[in-house]
């Protein structure tokens, strides 16, 4: 009589589930079936089996912020693509007549119809947002004629904006920006004098200065330092002429509000949360905007 010896290993010993006819002692973290060299993969504490490595990778959001944003791979690209278009604006104004420059009278935040007689002599008609020029509410804050002003508020720029995209991921990121510009727009747009012209992008930075000051309370960070800057840039606001007090407050109020949106949006909803909200704040501007038209006309 003859007996037929088995293909695998003897009985008792451990195989690997994926490739039976290999004897192992090592499991996987995950599920503890044993898995043979050829399956393992590293984990945080062991190895896993390529099975469970699929599932994790499946229910976990990879390369997402902390707030729901896409990570950025450089989170400083943003922030210094904005830093271009204002410093090629700027030389754009500044080699067509700096304060005389065309640039100012169409891009510039004019709040009605102004005729101007410049002192080259010229007179010009100025169209300004409550006669449909619209556009300036948002070209206004990319806008500067002064290299200081450009100079400060572009450093400002480049120490907040890396450190918010890093946290919110991009698309977040300009969408406080643009929005922290807008509600600037909307409160110099209501009290303004309304016989002038407000430029740069100071609503901004301070609107990101209001979301960086909530983000640190979320997380709990020692925030006297962003204080104690807003403090100085409040007091130089209202003690230094020609500074335009409704676009800081509007642009600080519009990234506090808009940061809160993305910091405390809870997480099973957080997507459709913080796009409703931001919605909700870009219908109070539009709604503001086009009150203070009517009461222009």
């Amino acid at each position: 009589m003859t007996q037929a010896q088995p293909d695998g290993p003897a009985t008792g010993v451990p195989t690997c589930y994926r490739h039976p006819e290999r004897e192992t002692y090592i499991s996987c973290q995950r599920c503890a079936r044993p898995i043979c060299p050829d399956c393992m993969r590293d984990a945080a504490v062991g190895f896993q089996c390529p099975s469970c490595v699929a599932e994790g990778a499946k229910s976990t959001r990879q390369g997402r912020t902390t707030y729901g944003g896409q990570r950025s791979g450089n989170p400083g690209l943003t922030t210094m693509v904005l830093i271009g278009i204002n410093v090629l604006v700027w030389v754009a104004v500044a080699g067509t007549g700096s304060n005389l420059s065309p640039l100012v009278r169409v891009l510039a935040l004019w709040r009605e119809n102004i005729t101007l007689t410049f002192p080259n002599g010229r007179v010009y008609d100025i169209v300004g947002v409550a006669d449909g020029a619209y556009w300036q509410l948002l070209t206004s804050a990319f806008m500067h004629v002064s290299p200081l002003h450009i100079g400060f508020n572009m450093l400002a720029l480049w120490v907040l904006g890396p450190q918010l995209e890093a946290v919110l991921g991009r698309l977040r990121f300009l969408t406080l920006c643009l929005g922290s510009g807008l509600t600037a727009s909307a409160l110099v747009y209501w009290f303004a004098p309304v016989n002038g012209y407000t430029l740069g992008a100071s609503g901004i930075v301070f609107g990101l200065l209001g979301a960086l000051i909530v983000v640190a309370f979320k997380v709990g960070g020692d925030v006297r330092g962003l204080l104690f800057w807003l403090g100085l840039n409040a007091v130089i606001t209202f003690t230094f002429p020609n500074i335009s007090w409704q676009g800081h407050l509007g642009g600080f109020l519009g990234g506090l509000l808009i940061g809160a949106m993305f910091v405390y949006a809870p997480a099973g909803r957080r997507t459709l949360v913080q796009s409703v909200g931001v919605a909700a704040v870009l219908a109070v501007v539009v709604a503001a905007v086009l009150t203070r038209s009517l009461m222009l006309a």
